[in-house]
């Protein structure tokens, strides 16, 4: 049996900075996606093409930390 290597990918540190309320559903669907259910409050997500696609879609309510 041969045991895959886990490649772990670079993180992003996500903070949503304004409130989804009076904004698009896919914008706020795009911020619930990438975690987030709060102001103020960070998360760590994988830097992939996906998520930083959301982060651009709702780059007006999000701070990003590389």
């Amino acid at each position: 049996m041969v045991q895959a290597k886990k490649i772990s990918l670079p993180k992003l540190k996500v903070t949503q900075i304004k409130s989804v309320i009076g904004t698009k559903e896919s914008h706020r669907a795009c911020v619930r996606g990438l975690g987030l259910r709060r102001l103020n409050q960070t998360v760590e997500v994988e830097d992939t093409p996906a998520v930083r696609g959301m982060i651009n879609k709702v780059y007006y309510l999000i701070k990003c930390n590389g």
